[in-house]
């Protein structure tokens, strides 16, 4: 009987391990009526293959008065890609549709809403800037961050 419970706790730890090493490659950030994310910084483990950011949008606004996205770019692209967005306008999330510059992106939300985008890691390099903002007109300025692969 006790190497049935040793057994068990050792499957138990490898899936507790898995389920550890599945939450790095995932971030949760909040944005608020106050025009600002909780988080003005995300490191991406190199081992990612795929990361995920789920967004919420904390506040109570809806989208048309003060709504948020995540959107993610080289950090030298970032006011190129946010004059771009907000040239697409609100149906298109402040997105430009077809932007290579963007490397992933939610939708636009409003508040209470949710969204996640899962991309793939390929393409990010380590020492590489990396900027994250909200592309609705005006935000970027304050809601902004900066998104590192670890070494």
């Amino acid at each position: 009987m006790a190497q049935q419970w040793k057994a068990l706790a050792l499957v138990l730890a490898i899936g507790a391990g898995a389920s550890a090493h599945a939450a790095d490659c995932s971030v949760e950030i909040e944005g608020n009526d106050a025009m600002q994310f909780n988080k003005n910084a995300i490191t991406v483990p190199q081992s990612c293959k795929q990361f995920t950011v789920k967004l919420k949008h904390a506040g109570k606004l809806p989208k048309t008065a003060m709504g948020h996205n995540w959107v993610l770019s080289k950090a030298a692209d970032q006011q190129a890609v946010v004059a771009d967005g907000i040239a697409a306008g609100a149906a298109k999330d402040y997105v430009a549709a077809g932007d290579k510059r963007v490397l992933a992106h939610t939708k636009l939300l409003g508040g209470g809403e949710a969204d996640a985008v899962t991309f793939s890691t390929a393409a990010l390099k380590a020492g590489d800037s990396y900027a994250y903002f909200c592309s609705f007109p005006g935000h970027a300025a304050l809601m902004k961050g900066t998104l590192t692969v670890a070494k």
